[in-house]
């Protein structure tokens, strides 16, 4: 069997995870069948994954199976990915952005220049890797992948900047500096 590697259609997405986090389709399916009350066959569940004509992944079933991924060891890092996959189908993006420190940093100022030069090192990744991808003309699933996964890096954490300019202007009114 072929394993479908696009990060840019949801169920490839969400059928790839399943299968790389430990316990594969097998797991996942008893898990299934335990948290739901019906019985699931994991050849059942491959079908549906696949997208095999007649078959379907049902929003509660994929709700489900993010959460059994987002228990098990490394899962939290891709469990997601089909969301964001299908929300790019339909021309949005969605992101997760990991939750700040307690209280945020002590040093926002420095929290920001250090997110800016991150955010200046992922647009350098990016190019590097779209300059590669585009040389021939083409891109294929495999650099479409890599080039996906930096434009999502870089979107989280100018999601974090953000976060920081916030609270660090929070921080910053109530000091009495004169506003131009």
């Amino acid at each position: 069997m072929t394993c479908r590697t696009s990060s840019i259609n949801w169920l490839d997405c969400l059928y790839n995870a399943v299968r790389k986090t430990p316990g594969g389709v097998a797991e996942a399916a008893k898990w299934l069948t335990d948290r739901r009350g019906k019985s699931m066959h994991p050849e059942t569940l491959r079908a549906k994954l696949n997208g095999t004509e007649g078959e379907s992944v049902t929003i509660e079933i994929a709700e489900l199976l993010t959460e059994w991924m987002q228990q098990k060891v490394g899962g939290s890092e891709y469990a997601l990915e089909w969301m964001q996959a299908l929300a790019g189908q339909f021309g949005m993006a969605v992101d997760a952005v990991p939750p700040p420190p307690e209280g945020g940093w002590s040093d926002e100022i420095g929290a920001i220049q250090t997110k800016l030069l991150e955010i200046t090192s992922r647009v350098g990744r990016l190019s590097g890797t779209a300059l590669d991808a585009m040389s021939d003309r083409c891109i294929d699933s495999d650099e479409a992948e890599l080039m996906v996964s930096e434009v999502r890096a870089l979107r989280t954490m100018a999601h974090r900047l953000e976060r920081n300019v916030a609270r660090a202007a929070r921080k910053g009114t109530g000091k009495g500096r004169a506003r131009r």
